[in-house]
């Protein structure tokens, strides 16, 4: 049975990689270049991960071997069983992360695949409301704020890729609750299409810690 090491983002890396790597097959053809980019998409995956075993390094390494788009794509679809979903979540954990929202509408996770997922993430239609729940250490942060689409393209916060925006603002009580400011970003409106891009989750954990505390 295949243990899985590669979380959500890593093989976001790794698509990435693979992408960029056909691209310049077919559209370059000195083979010294072509080397070097082999390497560095190579180096590029192996850079995602702070811990590798040989057999794992030996297994992401493929890739600078591959020369048609079918190789490319059995490579990613042998990968997919290695994959780390997100922590196993249930309803009332969610419900227990929003005490203040009696009426909270959690999403189906039966629908969701979670293996790629780094960010789990809903809107209230009804309340322009954005909830966020991410996995950090050994719990998870619930994050919830207003929501407003901008209606334009623009790099997201979480993912840096450019998709259509909207601006998401988090109250954050700090000192005492008589004292609160407001914290705002501008993220992406489809938070699939965000999971499916973000390739470092440092912006967006750096930003659900900064609006928990």
């Amino acid at each position: 049975m295949s243990t899985p090491f590669i979380r959500n983002h890593q093989f976001n890396v790794i698509k990435k990689q693979a992408e960029f790597l056909q691209n310049t097959l077919r559209t370059v053809a000195d083979r010294r270049v072509l080397e070097t980019v082999r390497y560095r998409a190579a180096e590029n995956i192996v850079e995602a991960f702070l811990y590798l075993s040989e057999e794992q390094k030996k297994m992401l390494e493929q890739i600078s071997t591959f020369e048609t788009a079918f190789e490319f794509q059995r490579y990613l679809n042998e990968l997919e069983p290695y994959l780390e979903p997100y922590p196993p979540i249930t309803p009332k954990q969610i419900q227990k992360l929003f005490p203040k929202n009696k009426k909270l509408k959690v999403p189906d996770l039966n629908s969701i695949d979670f293996r790629y997922v780094t960010y789990l993430s809903w809107v209230d239609i009804a309340t322009n409301r954005l909830f966020i729940v991410y996995p950090f250490e050994d719990r998870f942060i619930g994050v919830e704020g207003r929501i407003t689409p901008t209606n334009k393209k623009g790099y997201c916060l979480f993912c840096n890729r450019e998709h259509e925006l909207a601006h998401f603002s988090v109250r954050t009580p700090h000192t005492s609750p008589d004292n609160i400011s407001a914290v705002g970003q501008y993220v992406c409106m489809d938070n699939q299409g965000c999971n499916r891009s973000i390739t470092d989750p440092g912006s967006l954990e750096k930003f659900i810690l900064s609006v928990s505390k």
